[in-house]
């Protein structure tokens, strides 16, 4: 196993940094290894702002609800971005405004951020980093958008928090291989195939909060899901010009 393998095996979130603060060229390498991630049609439909104003990080933790959204050597923001592309197109006089309104548009900007994204975590986790990505920034995507200035034909993804761990966290055991990897055709539903997992991740639970936690990972994934959660979500996009066909 070589040892790009092993740092892949190795992850886990980290939510406790030292004060420690990003250097421009840290940040700057991050960046650039976000860049070399494969694109869309080389689209390139993300956006990336760094959070330094504590004003801003302090916002954003509100929203999120997660005290290390303002306690972290650096808060990047994704975003997926066609702003740009509208103004190319204006400037070039040719209008592709329709495009943004499709589906198509939606897939290509998420997926080209998320991609980006997952670059630059390798990349800080190679550097001894850590990093957590932060979803519940989601909680309130207007208040984001409103917050960071977002124009249309964006809409805000996740953050991502990098920083010089403070603990080395603890990591959580994915799904068996063979209920993830499927081969030639989709395979039947079985809950035998997650029964052991289920009984790991109890286990897992238990010992990391000294019993007050032994929940399966079933149970804590249809609890989650069968909630309504970030209702908003949908008109806010539309709002930024998405999602319009």
């Amino acid at each position: 196993m070589n040892d790009i393998i092993k740092l892949l095996h190795h992850h886990r979130s980290i939510r406790q940094f030292k004060d420690e603060t990003l250097s421009q060229e840290t940040i700057a390498t991050l960046v650039r290894a976000a860049q070399s991630a494969s694109t869309s049609s080389y689209v390139q439909a993300y956006s990336i702002i760094g959070i330094t104003d504590p004003a801003i990080k302090r916002q954003l933790r509100d929203i999120s609800g997660q005290s290390y959204v303002e306690h972290n050597g650096h808060l990047f923001i994704f975003i997926a971005d066609f702003n740009r592309h509208q103004a190319l197109g204006e400037h070039l006089n040719q209008p592709i405004a329709d495009y943004f309104g499709t589906t198509e548009s939606l897939i290509v900007g998420t997926v080209d951020a998320a991609l980006a994204s997952q670059n630059m975590a390798i990349a800080a986790e190679s550097m001894g980093l850590g990093i957590c990505y932060i979803g519940s920034l989601r909680n309130d995507m207007q208040q984001v958008i409103d917050l960071l200035d977002l124009p249309e034909y964006t809409y805000p993804l996740f953050g991502m928090v990098v920083g010089v761990p403070e603990s080395e966290g603890s990591q959580k055991e994915r799904l068996p291989i063979d209920v993830v990897y499927h081969e030639n055709r989709y395979q039947a539903f079985d809950y035998g195939d997650y029964a052991e997992y289920d009984a790991a991740t109890s286990a897992y639970y238990k010992e990391r909060t000294n019993g007050a936690r032994n929940d399966q990972w079933s149970e804590q994934v249809v609890g989650m899901l069968s909630q309504k959660a970030r209702l908003d979500v949908d008109a806010v996009i539309k709002r930024q010009g998405f999602l319009q066909q």
